[in-house]
């Protein structure tokens, strides 16, 4: 299911400066083995479970999935890999599921050599976009 790039976009006041990249391709670029090919995973997976008109992007230094909106951030850090559902009500709705996982208030955290499963990543991209989609109705 293609992705579209998000093209150039303006930033807010509270958005945060970022490195210069401009697009998922060259952060992942930067990214050290395995960490990279764990990233690599999750942003298929996320592509997979996306509708078409999904776009792709930075932010906050780090990639990131819109659709109607924020919808998933993910990245590497030097001893770890994050997801970020951008949900409290997510994550709590899927706490069960996540009570393996190193978690904090909206972060899901990872070994840089073992992605999170497709299964869980799919779910909580998929409550993700419900909830946009309930969002945008208002």
């Amino acid at each position: 299911m293609p992705v579209k790039k998000a093209a150039s976009e303006k930033r807010g006041s509270s958005a945060k400066s970022d490195d210069g990249s401009k697009d998922v391709d060259k952060y992942l670029a930067t990214v050290p083995e395995p960490a990279r090919s764990t990233l690599g995973t999750i942003r298929a997976t996320i592509r997979s479970a996306v509708p078409p008109e999904t776009t792709e992007g930075i932010s906050y230094g780090i990639p990131t999935f819109k659709y109607n909106g924020g919808l998933v951030w993910f990245a590497a850090f030097s001893k770890h890999c994050s997801f970020f559902p951008g949900s409290l009500a997510v994550m709590a709705a899927f706490k069960n599921e996540l009570k393996d996982c190193q978690t904090s208030k909206g972060t899901i955290r990872f070994p840089v050599d073992k992605p999170l499963s497709a299964t869980l990543v799919n779910k909580l991209v998929k409550a993700r976009i419900a909830e946009n989609e309930r969002r945008k109705r208002r």
